[in-house]
């Protein structure tokens, strides 16, 4: 008999939702590869016998589409193309029970913090040593690098706190670490990125410590930018702006998820906040840097917004003339404060409220841009696609803002660099330049 040689375990992870999903996977595959364990992201080849997917469970649609991508690698599994399943993250954390009931071919579910427990499938150990030198999924001169774990606000919409827990801050020390090695492998970009930023140190230093934090890392050799995502708006801590404003590798950039501009619907919402506290603190933002580009997300549709509660909204979108914005229709989530609430608004008239809210962004945004014609402005070159090198300005984060556009038939830029690019032309969402 002829002795059956065994297949050495290639192991292709799949990363669903968002940025803080990616990063997880990433710590994975670090973690997988400290071990000698072969692995790779969203490999494109056949070979790989086991699969890892890091679901999202955040809203109906990122739900479906992680059950869709379980049931394709399930297939394959019974097919024989794959020996294993595994299935961790949001919508694991969340819906553990019923998965194991209606998709019991995986071969095992985990959630959000459980990763010694799936290195333990692999006969593999966490390694603390590797924490900061986390392997990218993507183009090295950007990263994110999240600061925090999950969140303790209240939000009636929100299922975060269901599938990621209380918050947890990473100590100063761990970040500063993980970017001087990213620095020294060549990352120019840090994206900060949390469920909530500017809860960043509470529970460590009794104290709001985001700029603390943001001081230390804008220290770091090699960093040339470093942007700020996901800041909530309650008790927003002004010393961010402020080191901001000092610090010239700090983009003049904030992602602050506001969420909506009717009083009535943010406290339904519980947001800890009115609608001219929000205009209030914008305003005030504005005055310490005039030149800033705030990026904001809104819900359409929550329990509670009437016609009049949605105008409030858009009139709020006028008036503030954000220079980003994002738009979700409402989702009624289980085990939420709001799923208490009747979801009485029809799900066409959220999407046409998101869609008239978005056309008013246009406008804006394509007034603003206009005004950039004929200025020149330090620019990141992320890729080359269709004719273009894209890249981005210190106002513009990774595949959610406007991009630069440089004709490559007149120009050649190198992946990872920064180019000053004069701006020639403008659309709503993106800018088109010249090398100079």
């Amino acid at each position: 008999m002829k002795a059956r040689t065994l297949k050495k375990d290639k192991v292709n992870i799949i990363t669903m939702g968002c940025s803080k999903n990616l990063v997880d996977s990433e710590v994975l595959l670090t973690q997988l590869k400290g071990n000698g364990i072969e692995a790779s992201h969203e490999s494109g080849s056949q070979d790989n016998n086991i699969v890892i997917i890091n679901t999202c469970g955040f809203i109906d649609n990122a739900k479906q589409e992680s059950i869709d991508t379980i049931l394709q690698y399930v297939e394959a599994k019974d097919k024989g193309l794959v020996d294993k399943v595994y299935v961790t993250g949001c919508l694991s954390q969340r819906y553990k029970d019923d998965l194991e009931k209606e998709i019991p071919q995986v071969d095992a579910y985990f959630g959000t913090r459980d990763l010694p427990a799936l290195l333990k499938k692999f006969k593999a150990d966490y390694k603390h040593e590797l924490v900061g030198e986390r392997l990218l999924t993507h183009n090295a001169h950007y990263a994110y690098m999240k600061i925090s774990e999950g969140c303790d606000r209240p939000c009636s919409f929100c299922a975060i706190p269901l599938m990621r827990g209380g918050h947890v801050s990473r100590p100063i020390e761990d970040l500063v670490k993980e970017a001087e090695h990213k620095a020294a492998n060549g990352t120019k970009e840090l994206l900060l990125i949390a469920q909530d930023s500017t809860y960043y140190g509470l529970d460590l230093y009794k104290k709001r410590n985001l700029a603390e934090l943001m001081r230390r890392l804008s220290d770091v050799e090699g960093i040339d930018w470093i942007r700020l995502h996901y800041a909530y708006p309650t008790g927003f801590p002004m010393d961010v702006i402020e080191v901001m404003k000092e610090r010239d590798n700090i983009c003049n950039y904030l992602d602050i998820p506001l969420q909506h501009g009717s009083t009535s619907v943010l406290k339904t919402m519980r947001r800890g906040t009115t609608r001219e506290k929000q205009e209030a603190l914008i305003h005030s933002i504005r005055d310490l840097i005039p030149e800033i580009a705030i990026r904001t997300t809104l819900i359409t549709g929550h329990p509670g917004e009437g016609e009049k509660e949605y105008e409030e909204m858009v009139d709020f979108v006028e008036r503030m003339k954000f220079e980003r914005l994002g738009v979700f229709t409402y989702s009624h989530e289980e085990n939420t404060h709001a799923h208490s609430m009747e979801d009485n608004i029809p799900e066409e008239v959220k999407q046409q409220r998101a869609n008239t809210l978005m056309e008013v962004q246009e406008q804006i945004s394509f007034d603003l841009n206009q005004e950039k014609v004929g200025e020149t402005f330090k620019v990141l070159i992320d890729k080359k696609e269709n004719g273009y090198f894209v890249g981005r300005t210190e106002f513009d984060s990774v595949e959610v803002d406007n991009e630069v556009l440089i004709d490559a038939s007149q120009h050649y830029c190198r992946i990872g660099d920064f180019v000053q690019a004069e701006i020639t032309d403008a659309t709503e969402f993106d800018l088109y330049g010249m090398v100079v």
